[in-house]
């Protein structure tokens, strides 16, 4: 069962990215304010849930939120900045969208850069501790997974619709034969040696 939240006292925003790993395609980031008293047993680390529960907790938790939004940095932002500080750059995104104001962030892993004075907690492995976090990393995956489906369609080769971007030897394998998109993240080791 995962926590309702870590500071009761405030309003809270869940944050958590996806697409840090991948070859390919940006990297998203959600926000996720979750009601007060807010419990769904169901909620946990997208990691953990197979694609039909993400998608389907995915619409409960936009109808059931107080407040959420998808922060995204294009692979161009990532090869610029590194694919940690594009993390932090999509979330904060995501925390200018959202249409409630929090009071405090509680982040996805152990770095962060401060939010306009909003006070933030970072959580290691928060997806599988709070629901507003799981909440987010549900939103940031089915969204971006969605969104590599349909490069897909451009770029069947690359099988995304499957891996999502992520480095599997099919991936690696038509990079090897076709070259990279410009989707490709070209600071990231595409080719294993």
């Amino acid at each position: 069962m995962l926590l309702p939240f870590y500071n009761d006292k405030c309003i809270e925003a869940g944050l958590d990215e996806a697409g840090r790993g991948c070859l390919a395609g940006p990297v998203v980031a959600a926000a996720v304010v979750l009601p007060n008293g807010y419990d769904n047993a169901m909620l946990n680390d997208s990691k953990q849930l197979d694609k039909l529960s993400r998608h389907e907790l995915a619409e409960i938790i936009k109808a059931e939120a107080s407040a959420f939004a998808i922060g995204i940095c294009s692979q161009t932002e990532i090869d610029e900045i590194n694919i940690l500080w594009a993390s932090v750059k999509a979330m904060h995104k995501a925390v200018t969208l959202l249409e409630v104001k929090p009071e405090h962030l509680l982040v996805d892993g152990n770095r962060f850069k401060p939010y306009f004075g909003i006070p933030h907690t970072c959580v290691i492995k928060g997806d599988a501790k709070y629901q507003s976090i799981a909440a987010a990393s549900i939103l940031a995956k089915t969204y971006r997974d969605d969104l590599m489906e349909k490069y897909a369609e451009r770029y069947p080769q690359y099988g995304w619709e499957q891996n999502a971007g992520y480095p599997t030897p099919k991936h690696r394998a038509a990079i090897k034969e076709f070259g990279i998109t410009d989707l490709h993240r070209k600071t990231f080791r595409l080719l294993k040696d």
